[in-house]
Order: structure tokens, then sequence, then C-alpha cells
């Protein structure tokens, strides 16, 4: 499978589907999956908009008709009955494969999300032509239930879509990057699974998001990363024997 790490820096707005459509029409014929982070339709600080920005699945129709030539993930404010979540949304076939409402909404410090966002209650793997997968929204993945989840049910491929702001610089590099390596790693070492992150970048009122999205083998080690701060579009080729030799490993060992 080569998938493709779409990076950007979304406009805060439901302004967002046409250049997630320019980058899919750029690289849909090298990659198979392309993954964009959490709420890449809206931006992250949508607040009270998000009554007015949140979508409907009729109202990203041309990206599910998109997914015809390609798989998508992405991130968006959806609107069911009169709930909004914030989601992760995989799209395939012209049809809409799974979504994962984000479970563990941030209420503390620079984050607000818990007096916007209902919360999801489920963490569920799903079938996809690539193998079974699983899907996280940045803050479950924090969560020690969560990652138990995950061990348990080692799926072929977790993504987990992000928007972590920068903090924390030291002479050592920045922490939340290190912090979130991390975790990233043991996930991937505790269920045998490749990890595919993707965070933003890009400035929003004063919080800049630091990038750095990555893929990780089931053997806990990074492939390749974004560069930091910076859009950028990178296509990995996780299809190797390799992959699949340390998550047999992995998952037996």
């Amino acid at each position: 499978m080569r998938v493709s790490l779409a990076q950007i820096s979304p406009k805060l707005s439901c302004d967002n589907i046409q250049a997630h459509l320019d980058i899919i029409a750029k690289v849909k014929d090298d990659s198979d999956v392309i993954v964009f982070p959490e709420l890449s339709l809206h931006g992250y600080l949508l607040q009270d908009k998000v009554y007015e920005n949140a979508y409907t699945l009729d109202d990203i129709s041309v990206l599910i008709e998109a997914s015809k030539e390609v798989d998508i993930v992405l991130g968006m404010a959806s609107q069911e009955s009169k709930a909004i979540y914030n989601s992760a949304v995989y799209l395939s076939k012209g049809e809409v494969r799974h979504i994962h409402h984000k479970n563990h909404l941030p209420n503390y410090g620079m984050f607000e999300e818990a007096r916007y966002f209902f919360k999801g209650e489920d963490v569920e793997t799903f079938e996809t032509s690539f193998g079974e997968s699983m899907m996280l929204v940045c803050e479950d993945l924090w969560r020690a239930e969560i990652l138990a989840t995950v061990a348990e049910a080692k799926p072929k491929y977790l993504y987990v879509l992000t928007n972590s702001p920068a903090r924390d610089f030291s002479d050592d590099g920045l922490l939340i990057q290190n912090q979130w390596e991390s975790i990233l790693k043991t996930t991937a070492l505790l269920s045998g699974t490749t990890v595919i992150f993707v965070n933003r970048t890009g400035f929003e009122d004063g919080l800049g998001f630091w990038g750095g999205s990555c893929v990780i083998t089931p053997d806990g080690q990074i492939v390749k990363k974004c560069q930091l701060l910076k859009p950028e579009v990178l296509t990995i080729d996780i299809t190797s024997s390799f992959f699949d030799a340390n998550r047999m490993i992995m998952k037996h060992g």
C-alpha cells in the first residue's frame, strides 16, 4: 500500500473541500490512500462557528465521489441529527466505509472541544481493501483504555488524525513531538500495527501546529516523517515484506 500524508494548513472556514480535491488530483495516481489531519475540512478553532460549518455526508458528496479513484481519510465536524462530532471519515470506492467520532474531547488550557462537540462512544475496526483498520482522533490515543483497545484489536493499520499545537520548545527539540512519537511507537509495539499519523500545520489565532506527520512500523520505527511547521504531502510505500514480517513478529513473538 502506498499512503500519502497530506500535512496541510486548512482555512478556519468551511471552504477547504477544493483544497482537498486539488491534493487528491495530484497524488491519486501514485497513492492508494490519502490521509488528511483532524478537522481538515474546517480548521481547528471553530468554537461557535461549528454550528453553521458542520457538514452532513451529503455536503461532502464530491469527496465521496473522488474516493472511487483513491481511498481518502479526512477530518470533519460531522452533523448527525442534532449532534455534531469531531470525526475521522474513511471514504473508499464511492462510499463512506467508516466514521469514528472522537471519544475524548479535551477541555483544558487552550482546548475547549467539550463545549462544542458531542462525545463519541466507540472505537471499532473496519475492513478496507488493504486490511483491517482503525481510526483515532488526537486525544483519543492519550487514554490508556483506548490504547488497550487498539492493542487487543491488533488492526493492520491505525490512522491517527491530529491537530497538535507546538509548545514546550527546548534545546532537545519540541517536547510535544517527542511525547507524541513515544506514544505512537508504544502503540505500534503493543498492537503490532502500522501507525499512520497525520498532524496539521499552520497558524490559527496564535496557535501554531507543528506537523511532523509520519509512518511507524509494527516494531516501533519511524520510516519517514514530514518536515516541521510547513505544509507537505509525503507518499510512503508501506507494502514491503519488511512491514508484514515485523507485524507477524510483534503479534506472535
